[in-house]
């Protein structure tokens, strides 16, 4: 992982499906309805924005509607579209990667994270993907498990419990 000592990170990007949801989407015969977003993490996201621009990331184009939602209207933090096979070269292109905490749990998050500076991944990530993290929650991903990265985040860069 790239490094900026002596700073701390300026920005989190998380994966959303499989990261803020259990990465399960609920299908009817009228398509994609429903995904499951977790309890706490919104509120800890709330409490670390102080501290980091707080970006969401998803590849689902069908479930965008659902998401943006979500994220958008009730959580109030900026989401992007950017598909996951160029995930890479999108976010290289957008954000510093080099001073960013970077969440995922699949296959292509792995390239991200050797290009920021910190990577975090949900107990319930592949295999290879929490091997490539520099810390792996013990909650899975919609089930509280970005509420504890917030709380490792605090801990680490910022020498403070944001949650007191």
């Amino acid at each position: 992982m790239n490094t900026v000592k002596n700073a701390p990170p300026e920005l989190f990007i998380l994966d959303l499906d499989g990261v803020l949801t259990d990465g399960k989407f609920i299908y009817s015969r009228w398509g994609k309805k429903y995904k499951t977003f977790g309890a706490d993490d919104h509120d800890a996201l709330n409490l670390i924005k102080g501290y980091l621009q707080i970006v969401v990331v998803t590849a689902d184009k069908r479930g965008f509607k659902i998401s943006k939602r979500r994220i958008y209207s009730d959580m109030n933090l900026s989401i992007e579209f950017i598909s996951a096979q160029n995930r890479i070269e999108e976010l290289s292109l957008r954000y510093p990667l080099a001073n960013a905490i970077y969440m995922g749990d699949g296959i292509h998050d792995v390239k991200v994270f050797e290009a920021a500076r910190y990577a975090i991944a949900p107990a319930n990530a592949l295999p290879w993907v929490k091997f490539a993290a520099d810390f792996v929650t013990s909650a899975s991903g919609g089930d509280r498990a970005v509420a504890e990265a917030c709380h490792h985040i605090g801990q680490k860069f910022f020498f403070n419990d944001i949650f007191a």
